[in-house]
């Protein structure tokens, strides 16, 4: 088990990595008393088998440059392999600005291939690669040196076991065709906006049973100043304050360092010091907001007059698509987006793209009464009306 602490190092296996066709990526962070994610270890693995060509890189280590590796994320013949990518390229397109290109995301390949929503890993171990997974090192703590023998142990199976899944999805997609449908997929986790947070658009992350313009604009001042502030603190935002306290405030709107005392469910840190005068702050900026800069809520869909028998067509017609195709109903078309299509709304992610091929196309005829549905034997037929 290779553990690279200098730039030396880890420049010469990215060099002999640069020669093979991919290369499995995965990381090691703590999260939970940071805004950003810490990196605390990264293992990366060329084909092979076993620990074969398979190393962890220690980013803790002094002097180690990142640079060999980002080199090698922006070489284009090599494929970068992850699985459930989404949190590991956001610490390199935060911490670097760099995505890696091309990508492939197993969790993503294995939802089109048929092995469910959101699959884990653990699961495609057992029934790709045949293993199991040693989970005791799970939960330590990535952060602390020296690194013990489990925990590497436990780390690199996380790239050397991709090797058999993604050599066996690849080929799978290429039998089936689908490999455009990944593409699709993996456009929102290559896109730099996906890793961006605007504080000034915070506030559409907050439940709120209130949609009243002035409600929501105190929503969206307080949401933007706790953003903004646990940035530049690098905590947390729950460390700031929660969502609940956030609604609070916006209801009982305090005006002064006494009223904040009397919230019920703002942290005893926040009612003094920077973040209180921030909240207050935030709450006059959202009380002056002129009418016609007020949040508009978009009520749409709470408003849809949803045809019942249609819908419960196009989930019939959603569950023969499904079992033919192999992939979870769920990632073609949500129940809300069959709710949205049977009360006339096409602006649906189940109409576009390779969603569009597998049921869209036929769930547009359905609606238009162009097309019923039979059922023949077991199985459900589309008839031409």
């Amino acid at each position: 088990m290779k553990t690279i602490t200098t730039t030396q190092e880890l420049a010469a296996f990215c060099e002999a990595a640069a020669e093979a066709p991919y290369v499995t990526v995965d990381t090691e962070f703590l999260r939970e008393r940071t805004y950003y994610s810490k990196l605390c270890l990264i293992q990366l693995a060329a084909p092979g088998k076993g620990d074969e060509n398979a190393v962890l890189v220690d980013p803790l280590a002094d002097n180690l440059s990142l640079d060999p590796l980002l080199d090698l994320f922006r070489d284009t013949s090599v494929v970068k392999v992850f699985h459930a990518a989404r949190q590991d390229l956001e610490i390199f397109f935060i911490d670097h600005g760099v995505i890696p290109d091309p990508l492939f995301d197993t969790q993503v390949a294995a939802m089109v291939c048929g092995f469910g929503e959101q699959v884990g890993y653990e699961t495609l171990v057992k029934r790709i690669a045949r293993q199991s997974l040693d989970k005791s090192s799970r939960f330590t703590d990535w952060s602390r040196r020296p690194l013990t023998d489990a925990q590497k142990k436990y780390a690199l199976a996380d790239v050397t076991h991709l090797r058999v899944i993604y050599e066996h999805l690849a080929k799978e997609l290429e039998r089936t065709g689908r490999a455009r449908w990944v593409a699709e997929e993996l456009a929102v986790l290559t896109d730099p906006e996906t890793y961006i947070t605007r504080p000034e658009e915070a506030w559409q992350r907050v439940k709120t049973r209130s949609s009243s313009p002035r409600f929501l604009a105190l929503v969206r001042e307080l949401a933007a100043f706790r953003e903004d502030y646990a940035q530049s603190k690098n905590i947390p935002r729950n460390r700031v304050f929660k969502d609940d306290a956030l609604t609070e405030l916006a209801s009982t709107k305090p005006a002064t360092m006494e009223d904040l005392g009397r919230s019920r469910l703002l942290l005893r840190e926040a009612r003094k010091g920077a973040i209180a005068e921030g909240i207050l702050a935030a709450i006059q900026t959202g009380l002056d907001c002129p009418k016609d800069e007020l949040p508009k809520p978009d009520n749409a869909r709470d408003q849809l007059q949803v045809n019942p028998a249609l819908a419960d067509l196009l989930r019939v017609l959603l569950k023969a698509r499904t079992e033919a195709s192999g992939v979870a109903a769920r990632l073609i078309a949500p129940a809300a987006d069959l709710d949205a299509m049977a009360a006339g709304m096409r602006d649906v992610k189940a109409l576009t793209g390779w969603r569009r091929e597998v049921f869209g196309e036929d769930a547009l005829r359905l609606c238009e009464g162009q097309i019923g549905l039979a059922v023949k034997g077991r199985e459900v037929a589309v008839i031409e009306i």
